[in-house]
């Protein structure tokens, strides 16, 4: 059965129509959220509404530091972050922030560990930037597969034969081998903000019986989002992130 992965949806319902889309079309039947789903965006009840709806029918559903920020008025983020959230927490129901609050920090089911920064520590929001992070993740989620974001990047880590681990980047599109006789920690990129220079959003699939992920980019209309954070009022810089992709 095929699981769509979406990460740091950020708001962006353009960018999650698209990729749920584009994920349905290629026969995935199970999806998994690996948080951050508001911050930045302008649509975050219609995104929480969204997700709350497949969680309904089974989907894994983690949270993110955004998430948490906007339910528990955690600190320690930029300008840009801060401003975006407060304007979050304003236009959010209290149903909304409860759902937020209600999100698991990590889940493992089917040998597979869901989270969205990193397993060894999730409550850290540590970025996975290193070999040594990742593998940490790696031996701390003690699955065979990891799958997370919070870096808006598409990375695959791997144990090597020597007992290291080591990045892979994928190519959008082919398929990726992923042996379960190895342990690997996937970074799925940002549906709703990616930051490569390519606005073009960003998930993954996986099929567990081939034992393969492949890793998309879906294009949008990532100018109409932008639009609708200037009417939102929200920093210049996250209408621009959008457009440009960085």
């Amino acid at each position: 059965m095929i699981l769509a992965l979406l990460s740091d949806l950020h708001a962006n319902l353009e960018a999650l129509h698209a990729c749920l889309r584009h994920a349905t079309e290629r026969r995935a039947e199970r999806f998994a959220f690996l948080g951050d789903l508001v911050g930045y965006g302008a649509d975050p009840a219609a995104v929480i509404d969204l997700v709350a709806e497949h969680a309904a029918r089974g989907a894994v559903v983690v949270q993110g530091n955004h998430d948490a920020a906007v339910a528990n008025g955690m600190g320690g983020l930029n300008d840009a972050a801060a401003e975006s959230l407060e304007w979050t927490r304003k236009v959010l129901s209290p149903a909304h922030r409860a759902f937020l609050a209600s999100l698991p920090l990590i889940v493992r089911h089917d040998d597979i560990c869901f989270v969205h920064a990193t397993a060894d520590a999730p409550e850290r929001w540590a970025y996975m930037e290193t070999n040594g992070a990742a593998r940490q993740s790696i031996e701390a989620a003690a699955t065979t597969y990891t799958f997370g974001g919070h870096v808006h990047q598409q990375v695959l880590y791997f144990h090597t034969l020597t007992g290291k681990v080591a990045p892979f980047h994928p190519v959008a599109a082919s398929p990726v081998p992923m042996p379960s006789h190895r342990r690997w920690h996937a970074i799925v990129g940002s549906v709703g903000q990616p930051r490569d220079g390519n606005p073009a959003a960003a998930y993954a699939l996986f099929n567990p019986a081939a034992e393969e992920m492949t890793f998309f980019r879906v294009a949008y209309d990532h100018i109409a989002t932008a639009a609708k954070i200037r009417r939102a009022g929200l920093p210049e810089l996250l209408a621009r992130r959008i457009e440009d992709g960085v």
